[in-house]
């Protein structure tokens, strides 16, 4: 299970490029996600949309999911893009119908929400051979950046359980602190 979400207090912090590509670049989210024109994505754990604004300009649709209405007062201030639309949900219970989305993607937030529960609703909203890319703080880290080690999971573990939310797994590579995974939903 997920644990506590970071502070939105702290918000101006998530804006800080310098930091965030460190440990997932926009070049690598985007050969992950491998958006085209046509698609719907959800950044599931969207915050300031510090991510979502890299994913906006390559699809039809993103929605902006953050459980914390103050991230999305936030992103309203610093400008949302016009083909996003903010969701404030949890991934345990997303608003959206079944196979709606193509895509989705969790920058640094899957430990926050990490749940049989949440994969299940991941599985139902993507459509079939949909995407969803994980990259988060790896348990096998020093912990010295991200949430304690305690509240971070391995890339076995993840990979373990999207398969048995019925992903198959595309890609995974571990970093010192974090890791990337790619799943596709084989309905």
């Amino acid at each position: 299970m997920g644990y506590h979400t970071f502070d939105a207090a702290k918000a101006k912090k998530l804006e800080d490029a310098a930091t965030r590509y460190r440990y997932i670049s926009r070049e690598e989210l985007l050969w992950a996600l491998d958006p085209t024109a046509s698609e719907t994505v959800a950044d599931l754990g969207s915050g300031t949309g510090f991510y979502t604004d890299t994913v906006a300009p390559h699809v039809d649709q993103v929605y902006a999911v953050d459980i914390q209405e103050d991230m999305h007062d936030y992103y309203r201030k610093k400008g949302v893009p016009k083909n996003t639309e903010l969701v404030t949900s949890g991934v345990d219970n997303l608003p959206f119908k079944s196979g709606e989305l193509d895509k989705a993607v969790s920058t640094m937030t899957y430990h926050e929400f990490a749940s049989a529960q949440a994969l299940s609703e991941l599985a139902r909203a993507l459509a079939s051979d949909g995407r969803l890319v994980i990259g988060d703080w790896s348990a096998d880290g020093t912990g010295e950046d991200g949430p304690p080690l305690e509240e971070r999971f391995t890339t076995d573990e993840v990979t373990s359980a999207l398969r048995d939310a019925g992903f198959e797994i595309d890609f995974r590579a571990t970093r010192p602190e974090t890791f990337l995974l790619v799943g596709v939903y084989d309905e």
